[in-house]
């Protein structure tokens, strides 16, 4: 190879390296923004994985495909097998590399809206009216980046309770299926299996009450859940209500139960949803917002026709005209019963 030759392939690599960094840097405010989770070696690995798949993935399987129609298309398919097979193991290879994936908590709208804002401007200009753009975008960045973790995660019917502990985030109930689990890590901001509150040494619990403290803004903040659907004696759970300074649980809680700060019960979960409380700051984030009005939140309902039914199979009446019944059911569609 001459050395033109290899200056080539250089510019040719050096060029796909820039282009998978800008692609990925355009790209991970909306994958940090709804996954929660951003790629850092991904550049990197498309410098192998886009020439293979362009290269040899993609021709191959178009020959195997010609060949399949006189019956010879066999060695082209081995082919096209171990070539991604190889992509499969550059993938899982980069995936699990040390420091390979960045976990963050939910990114504010805001700093969503400066980013993509930012991002779009110096898309549009070809002039130097472009570099405007980098402003918004790095305030944007920052504003992310430096966003706290969640101190409390509570789903919206409070069955499930996520608290960060001096050795991370701990879930309230043992029995948690994957996508509760997986959905609580992903809005804390954590990249791997959530920990057990039952584990926690500063955590103290019976079969139906857990208490632990969440230490913020130089004080510990005493939080305490019901972890059972049986009941709590009524003046055990308001003394333990007063005791605490968040009392979260997925029944009603008597009104006898009032703790210092915040009440998280079925009744104010169903207003507001799912929440994610911030202690460092004070930040109170819900699902359901006051005036939301979705239409899945409260679907209309249409008043079905009469109709009769005879004894003998006719629509005259019910063995002697008894009055017809009318159902209400959601404008989804019609029940039969």
């Amino acid at each position: 190879m001459t050395r033109a030759a290899a200056g080539r392939l250089l510019r040719g690599a050096v060029s796909l390296l820039l282009t998978g960094l800008v692609v990925e840097a355009a790209l991970m405010p909306i994958a940090v923004y709804h996954f929660h989770k951003a790629g850092v070696y991904g550049a990197v690995a498309n410098i192998v994985a886009i020439p293979l798949t362009t290269f040899v993935v993609m021709p191959f399987e178009a020959l195997a495909l010609l060949l399949d129609t006189i019956g010879l298309g066999a060695p082209a398919w081995w082919l096209v097998q171990h070539a991604l097979d190889a992509l499969l193991w550059l993938a899982r290879a980069v995936a699990h590399a040390p420091g390979a994936v960045r976990a963050l908590p939910a990114v504010p709208d805001g700093a969503f809206a400066l980013m993509v804002g930012g991002g779009v401007w110096i898309a549009l200009w070809r002039t130097r009216w472009r570099r405007i753009g980098i402003l918004p975008l790095a305030v944007g960045a920052a504003w992310a980046l430096t966003t706290p973790s969640p101190d409390i995660l509570v789903t919206g019917d409070g069955r499930h309770v996520a608290v960060r502990t001096a050795a991370g985030l701990a879930l309230l109930r043992d029995r948690a299926g994957d996508y509760v689990r997986d959905t609580l890590a992903e809005n804390g901001g954590v990249d791997g299996e959530p920990l057990l509150l039952a584990d926690q040494p500063d955590a103290r619990r019976s079969r139906d009450l857990c208490l632990t403290d969440v230490v913020a803004r130089g004080r510990a903040w005493r939080v305490l859940a019901t972890r059972s659907v049986y009941r709590v004696p009524i003046a055990q759970m308001v003394a333990a209500c007063r005791r605490a300074d968040i009392v979260i649980s997925e029944r009603g809680l008597p009104r006898g139960c009032t703790p210092r700060w915040l009440k998280l019960d079925r009744s104010m979960l169903a207003r507001t949803g799912g929440i994610a409380l911030t202690l460092t700051t004070g930040r109170m984030v819900t699902v359901l917002n006051p005036g939301d009005r979705h239409p899945w939140r409260d679907p209309p309902t249409l008043a079905r026709p009469m109709r009769r039914f005879g004894a003998a199979g006719d629509q005259h009446g019910l063995a002697g005209g008894a009055a017809s019944v009318r159902f209400r059911v959601p404008a989804r569609g019609w029940s039969e019963r």
